[in-house]
């Protein structure tokens, strides 16, 4: 069974205090204050539904106390009657100025005054219904994007997996590079000429995407992607294949969306054109500056840096200076001047991510 409704009336006169109580009782649990005082004190400490308060009283009077009553974040959804005999337009304009939602002039009419308390209290529980409503379906709509935002990664690094087990020489390399294109993009995105591109939704979707860089090499011959040595240059032409390939699969993953444009989009600009250069000497289209995607040209500066730090069967690896040193001299040639200007702001992180995630003994790329 549904409580009563709460009223607190508020009036510095105890006749007026014991004729509203006598008449709104059968109906409301009703409480009484004879101050504007005393009455924020007991709307603090059980907040009423709705507050019938005359105006004229002492200290603290009726506009007053409202104007606190609106201040309070736990107060302020309170609808507010006004009971006074101050008639005037000026009087009433006050009072809802103030915030109140009606005001009834003194004396008053029973009929009139229980006919106004229950339509704002009607007013006041739909209010609360739809405000309710609207505080689930945020709840409910940000578990959702949480939800599809597991799934999108869980789909992504699915697909990476399938280039990393095809390629037995990765270990780490996926991780590293995922990290090193977030500190990138962080960095990035403090600068007034990316700060709109790269907010943070886009930031995480190019760090989620990343993972899927190399997920063309699937489409690789072994023995050309497993060759435990330099590539010929007939070899390096099919293994320069992997960024159509890449972005073949993902082209057909979209469709089966029945979308060109999906969650996959920074992951087909990363998979197509990271081996792009900035001169205009890459693969596969000979992209120039910034006619690359900027995904795909902070993915170049991580997946070099890990290239060159890392060990492989037909060179030693760089040390964390001379890859920094190598990739600054890149800067315009290789690489986005303005992506190696942060890289150089950030190195130190490349160095603690890549001991953090640097290969187990025995695995050498």
């Amino acid at each position: 069974m549904n409580s009563k409704p709460v009223i607190l009336v508020v009036d510095d006169t105890p006749d007026n205090l014991t004729l509203l109580s006598g008449l709104l009782k059968e109906h409301y649990k009703v409480k009484v204050a004879t101050s504007g005082t005393k009455a924020l004190q007991i709307a603090k400490a059980s907040p009423p539904d709705l507050l019938l308060l005359d105006v004229m009283m002492p200290v603290m009077d009726g506009y007053e106390t409202c104007r606190h009553f609106k201040e309070d974040e736990a107060l302020t959804d309170i609808p507010v009657i006004f009971l006074t005999a101050k008639s005037d337009t000026e009087d009433e304009n006050k009072g809802f100025a103030c915030g109140a939602v009606d005001y009834i002039i003194k004396p008053i009419s029973s009929a009139i005054l229980l006919s106004r308390v229950k339509t704002h209290l009607e007013l006041k529980q739909t209010k609360d219904f739809l405000k309710n409503q609207n505080e689930f379906l945020e709840l409910e709509i940000s578990r959702r994007i949480k939800e599809i935002s597991r799934i999108q990664e869980a789909t992504i690094m699915s697909m990476a997996a399938l280039a990393e087990i095809r390629d037995t020489d990765t270990g780490n390399h996926i991780q590293r590079t995922k990290l090193y294109i977030q500190e990138l993009a962080k960095w990035l995105s403090k600068t007034s000429k990316y700060s709109k591109q790269l907010n943070q939704e886009n930031i995480d979707l190019i760090v989620t995407s990343a993972p899927l860089h190399d997920i063309g090499k699937v489409g690789i011959p072994d023995h050309i992607l497993l060759k435990p040595g330099r590539l010929t240059p007939e070899e390096f032409d099919i293994m320069k294949t992997h960024t159509v390939l890449g972005r073949e699969a993902i082209d057909r993953a979209e469709r089966v969306m029945d979308e060109t444009e999906t969650f996959l989009h920074y992951a087909k600009e990363i998979v197509y054109s990271h081996h792009e250069k900035w001169n205009g000497t890459g693969y596969p289209d000979g992209l120039a500056g910034e006619a690359i995607p900027l995904s795909a040209r902070l993915m170049a500066v991580a997946d070099v840096y890990d290239a060159l730090t890392s060990k492989r069967v037909y060179k030693d690896a760089f040390s964390h200076d001379q890859a920094v040193e190598h990739i600054a001299r890149e800067a315009g040639v290789h690489f986005d001047p303005d992506i190696i200007e942060v890289f150089l702001k950030c190195e130190r992180r490349f160095l603690e991510i890549s001991e953090l995630y640097k290969e187990p003994r025995g695995i050498v790329g």
